[in-house]
């Protein structure tokens, strides 16, 4: 009974502003799905409400600065200086519970969905899609709240709770880094073997797909700094659809918008239009471009008042989890990694050949070809932060890469986050602590 209770109070009506179509359950005398149409639309609410916390992420990295004249400063001032400890009671959580909610459904899905629906194809593409969908929850998760995974130290490194069953007696304390990477892992590989949809039309690519599926495998790999399986996972999404969208040509779509052609997945927006009206670029991210012929510049950033802001976000066609783009670099990461430079390069310039004015891109060939590996590597991460720049990966790359020091300016005061800083992991939310007392373990 109480599991049927708490499905009634998860099953939400939702809308998925990718597609604009409405699906709903009627929670009297169907609180537990049957069908097919049910469990999908289990998988549907799953989606819609995924977490929205990637721009806080920018905000805790070097990307945006809060607006200090914002209605909404007090709720993300506390964020940009990294106070998880003192900050109001104003100021915006990461997400936890409403991780853990998606992960439900998805557990809902897998227990269930083949013994009440039937084996089939339709019932093995949803049992697939929710196998990702809480690989990919727990992997954020993980990322947000705790260490880098290092292979010397995962197995005694405080992780985040698993949870795979619907068990409301289950005390929820924290497995270690090594053991989520473990179930992490394990859902990835049940996943990818029940999927049958290559890639879904536009205005279902909220979805996960085989080419997702690859997508997120290279991802997964590359944070733990499996490079041979990060480079065979990146590629494998490439050999089906390596395209990209050209800059220079008229009528191109910006790279994370849905209809994109070099679209993977788009599940998550990536910018809060609330979060992202209250705060502007910072000096060092325009910084990054070559701002008369990186074409990125004016399509990214638009200027407002004496500072820019972003233009990424803000739309609901602006949704992206994966893309091309990052595969390319990926697969020049990976590749430069395993000692093969000539792929990397190769990654490399076919992107920046998309986003270069041509007698730029002529000149920067001959400077990239011509750099050593260490600098290569350079080059490749600081690409990494223009083509990715607002997407979510930049406070990710920081920690995976020396985790720098870096400094913020607010209300005439300087705050430092020293190298390698304990707050390069975040606390878990005060209210999750209160809720279950079990994560300070």
């Amino acid at each position: 009974m109480k599991r049927m209770m708490i499905l009634s109070a998860f099953v939400l009506t939702v809308s998925l502003s990718s597609c604009k179509k409405y699906l709903d359950i009627e929670p009297v005398g169907r609180v537990i799905p049957h069908t097919a149409e049910d469990f999908r639309a289990l998988l549907t609410s799953a989606y819609a409400n995924f977490p929205k916390h990637k721009t806080l992420l920018s905000l805790r990295a070097d990307e945006m600065k809060p607006n200090e004249n914002s209605a909404d400063f007090t709720d993300i001032k506390g964020i940009y200086i990294w106070d998880d400890v003192n900050s109001s009671g104003q100021t915006v959580s990461f997400p936890y519970l409403q991780f853990y909610t998606n992960i439900f459904y998805a557990n809902e899905v897998i227990a269930d969905v083949e013994a009440k629906v039937g084996p089939g194809a339709e019932t093995n593409q949803m049992k697939g899609e929710a196998y990702l969908l809480r690989a990919y929850a727990h992997f954020e998760l993980l990322n947000l709240y705790a260490k880098p995974y290092n292979k010397a130290t995962a197995a005694t490194d405080r992780g985040i709770p698993i949870s795979t069953t619907i068990d409301l007696e289950q005390k929820y304390a924290p497995s270690s880094v090594d053991a989520v990477y473990t179930q992490i892992l394990s859902d990835l590989s049940a996943g990818q073997a029940l999927l049958n949809v290559d890639a879904w039309e536009t205005g279902k690519n909220y979805r996960f797909s085989k080419r997702a599926g690859w997508a997120l495998a290279a991802r997964i790999f590359q944070f733990r700094g499996e490079w041979d399986k990060a480079l065979t996972a990146a590629q494998n999404v490439l050999q089906s659809n390596d395209q990209l969208e050209d800059l220079n040509v008229a009528g191109s779509l910006l790279p994370n918008n849905y209809q994109s052609k070099e679209n993977i997945q788009s599940l998550e927006d990536a910018m809060d239009a609330k979060i992202s009206r209250s705060a502007t670029i910072t000096d060092h991210l325009l910084g990054v471009y070559n701002q008369d012929n990186d074409l990125r510049f004016a399509l990214f950033f638009s200027k407002s008042g004496a500072n820019y802001v972003s233009v990424k976000g803000n739309s609901n066609a602006l949704k992206i989890t994966f893309r091309n783009g990052e595969m390319y670099l990926i697969a020049a990461e990976s590749a430069l990694q395993t000692g093969n430079k000539e792929l990397a390069l190769q990654r490399l310039l076919a992107l920046k050949v998309k986003r270069l004015k041509p007698a730029y891109f002529a000149a920067e060939k001959i400077r990239i070809s011509a750099l050593s590996n260490q600098d290569l590597m350079t080059e490749i991460l600081a690409e990494r932060e223009r083509e990715l720049a607002l997407e979510g990966h930049r406070w990710y790359d920081l920690r995976r890469y020396g985790q720098p020091q870096l400094l913020h300016s607010m209300e005439g005061k300087d705050y430092i986050l020293q190298k390698n800083d304990p707050r390069y992991t975040i606390r878990f939310p005060k209210e999750a602590i209160a809720n279950n007392p079990n994560l300070l373990q």
